[in-house]
């Protein structure tokens, strides 16, 4: 064993002693750091590692010999400063008395006599004084009374505060006996008080030294405040608590060093746990030694606002501002979340908080709400530009928020329907949005949001609008689609495409997905079972008119696809008219026998209406009410057209060739021809049957004005349910001619065969209707 221990020690000592010569290099004060570098600098790389090597085996060495040095010296250390501490009271003691005696010496040298000094020292020392003034001894109160400041002195250096304390209210007590029983001299007395009054001072300040300082633990700092409140400094105490807790916190914050590449969340609630920790510690101490008394309670709350007014500058500046700037909504809210989740907590001591917190958060989270408004709508248009308008199935993929939603079943997507590449990604995003906004409903960011979201989907549509060809939406009613390049919709099945994403995503994508917000504030509706999303958003007047909002937006989309049809039936290439005033005022002019059938203009309406029916079934599955609200829309464009067609009319009044009855009749059997396909296709809507009416009407009055009168001796005629109009027997057939021409003329048109011996479905809605018609002409003709 010795011979081992022997090369072992034998060792170590080598290895001190390399240590030691390395390190003298260091040692020198002559050292210069500039020189030592600038003097390795020449080495080859090899050089440089192996001294880069060196350098840190000398610095574990140091660090090892640093750690041995403190424990093989860590007992005489704590018995060195244990001494150094009573030294320091005993020298204390030490000063007091030489100050005595100097005070002493001066007296004396000055003449004073000694009974004098006794009673006007700093310390008030009574020597061969009695009451009386004789030369007797002294009493025992009189003793006690000079060696009282050398008593507290000790108490004091000794830092034994609540005898301390219980000397000087002993020492008040005999003062204010001594004085009412006369037993003491004034002189005696007031020397005594002022020698009370000064070391009740020097333990205020001992005791406030002690608060001050960041090392002092809960109970040493209670025990501290307590003393200097009972020594009748209560607003000092208290100020000196709430200043502790500072300086606690802001010592402990130093261990916190936030940069840009930690985590923002994690730097919060670091942070905050610190914070409202040391506020929730105040508010108890200062509960336990105040009370609830006004005054202090009044300094709490504002001192704890303060307090929380500077931890949100601090991660407002080094977590939410980085945040907010780049759209991180998702990181800024859950920063919010963990500083109103501490700070809720302070509630229960009576402190509420959180507004102020939210009132400093909201301009951050505004920040982010609106750059990740503007992400969503930069990144929607970009799709656009590429979106080839072809309706698929919702992607099955990973959301890009990474978290799943709640409302996902097969499909990470959380809905069913079809749409194109762009709206699929635009929903995707909002709904993130949403779920990222939800938690946050406690800052009031409802109203601002949806807006927000309208915003966005309004410019959205404006780049569907922008899709459309040969579009007449003014430019400047689409702010921010003006300069976005959007791949356009050439066909009809593409152009419904449009539509398809507008009207899912407003009727029901979107208000589903804004339902989140409200998803955070169940506590509102505890008792109400679960009902379809349609239902809760009809709760919520906000939503349901931000929904009706959407709705709108989507009509001018809809406004647009239906002029641009419509304008396409009615023109040609060319820019010419299909649709004039020739076609009927010409047709009484022909000489030939006629064959009634709708005009060409109208069996192309049938055809666009049919062809877009089949295209808008398909698309609409589900949804079939979009579908009919379109073509009830296109067929009410077309003929909104005609009647507001100020040039046609003013031919067929006032043209070279007047309306005849032929043409009179062609008028009407196209308009009963609309009626009858639309009755037929389920989009016959009383604006159109109004429109119809009025162009009727005008041809009426227009044949009329020719002189010739249309009513004989018929008061009126009744020609379907649908229009009352005053017609002559002789310029019109019964209402049944008109719509066997119809039926007929539906029939050819769409490939279907004809029916056997005249006779028609009796349930279909076109026969109903020419019955009906047919009755109630020949009751009104024979009356």
């Amino acid at each position: 064993m010795s011979m081992a221990k022997n090369p072992r020690s034998r060792a170590q000592k080598e290895n001190f002693h390399k240590l030691e010569e390395s390190l003298n290099v260091f040692r020198n004060d002559r050292f210069d750091p500039d020189s030592y570098v600038q003097s390795n600098c020449s080495l080859n790389e090899k050089e440089i590692k192996h001294l880069c090597s060196h350098l840190k085996d000398l610095k574990k060495e140091s660090e090892e010999e640093m750690r041995r040095s403190v424990y093989a010296n860590y007992s005489a250390f704590i018995r060195t400063s244990k001494e150094i501490s009573d030294l320091e009271g005993e020298l204390l003691s030490i000063r007091n008395l030489l100050s005595t005696q100097a005070t002493i010496i001066h007296g004396l040298a000055e003449g004073i006599d000694l009974e004098s000094i006794s009673a006007t020292s700093h310390e008030g020392s009574i020597v061969n004084g009695t009451i009386n003034g004789d030369n007797s001894e002294p009493s025992e109160l009189e003793e006690w009374v000079v060696e009282f400041p050398d008593h507290l002195d000790v108490l004091l250096a000794e830092r034994r505060v609540d005898e301390a304390l219980n000397a000087l209210n002993e020492g008040e007590t005999v003062a204010y006996e001594a004085k009412e029983t006369k037993t003491l001299r004034a002189d005696v007395i007031s020397t005594l008080q002022n020698a009370i009054k000064e070391r009740r001072q020097r333990l205020a300040d001992q005791l406030s030294e002690a608060a001050c300082q960041p090392t002092t633990r809960g109970t040493e700092l209670r025990a501290s405040i307590s003393a200097l409140k009972n020594l009748g400094d209560g607003p000092r105490a208290h100020s000196l608590l709430l200043n502790a807790h500072l300086q606690r916190y802001q010592y402990n914050m130093q261990s916190l060093h936030p940069s840009s590449s930690s985590y923002g969340g994690a730097y919060t609630a670091a942070l905050s746990q610190l914070v409202f920790s040391s506020i929730a510690q105040a508010a108890s101490d200062s509960l336990s030694i105040f009370g609830d008394e006004p005054a202090y309670t009044s300094e709490l709350v504002t001192w704890a606002t303060q307090q929380t007014e500077a931890f949100a500058h601090l991660v407002k500046r080094h977590a939410l501002a980085s945040s907010a700037a780049a759209g991180g909504l998702r990181a800024a809210a859950e920063c919010v979340q963990i500083a109103l989740g501490h700070c809720s907590l302070l509630e229960a001591r009576g402190l509420s908080l959180c507004p102020t917190l939210v009132k400093l958060f909201r301009p951050s989270v505004e920040q982010a709400v609106e750059a990740n408004l503007k992400r969503i709508e930069e990144s929607t248009a970009a799709l656009a530009a590429a979106d080839d308008w072809v309706l698929t199935n919702p992607p099955s993929i990973a959301r890009q928020s990474g978290r799943p939603s709640s409302t996902s079943t097969t499909s990470t997507a959380g809905y069913q329907y079809k749409l194109t590449s762009s709206a699929h990604r635009f929903i995707l995003m909002v709904q993130d949005f949403f779920e990222d906004v939800g938690p946050l409903q406690n800052m009031h960011l409802g109203s601002r949001t949806l807006e927000g979201v309208y915003e966005v989907f309004n410019t959205y549509v404006n780049m569907l609008i922008k899709a459309l060809p040969n579009s007449i939406e003014d430019e400047a009613n689409y702010e921010g689609a003006g300069s976005k390049i959007v791949r356009m919709a050439d066909n009809e099945a593409q152009q419904i495409a449009l539509l398809a994403n507008a009207s899912l995503l407003a009727d029901e994508l979107l208000p589903r997905a804004a339902l989140k917000l409200s998803h955070f504030n169940q506590a509102d509706y505890p008792d109400e079972p679960q009902k379809r999303a349609s239902d809760r958003q009809n709760r919520h007047p906000e939503q349901r008119e931000w929904k009706r909002r959407l709705v709108s937006s989507v009509d001018r989309l809809k406004n647009s696809f239906c002029q641009h049809h419509a304008l396409d039936l009615i023109f040609t290439e060319e820019g010419e008219s299909n649709l004039t005033a020739d076609m009927y005022v010409s047709v009484d002019a022909r000489g030939e026998e006629i064959q009634w059938f709708p005009s060409p203009i109208f069996q192309g309406l049938f055809f666009k209406i049919n062809a877009m029916a089949g295209i808008a079934a398909e698309m609409f599955a589900g949804k079939e009410r979009f579908a009919t609200l379109l073509l009830m829309k296109l067929t009410e464009t077309v003929m909104l057209w005609l009647s507001q067609d100020q040039s046609f009319w003013d031919d067929i009044e006032d043209g070279p060739k007047p309306l005849g009855p032929l043409g009179l009749q062609q008028m009407y059997l196209d308009m009963k021809f609309v009626i009858c396909f639309a009755s037929e296709g389920r989009y016959l809507s009383r604006n159109l049957v109004r429109v119809i009416n009025e162009i009727i009407t005008k041809a009426l009055a227009a044949f009329q004005a020719t002189g010739r009168d249309p009513y004989r001796n018929v008061e009126s005629v009744l020609l379907s349910e649908i229009f009352y109009a005053a017609l002559p027997y002789s310029v019109l057939p019964e209402d049944n001619w008109f719509n066997d021409i119809c039926q007929d003329a539906i029939e050819t048109l769409s490939g279907r065969p004809r029916a056997i011996d005249g006779e028609r479905e009796l349930n279909s809605p076109t026969a109903s209707l020419s019955a009906q018609s047919v009755s109630s002409t020949r009751s009104h003709g024979s009356s």
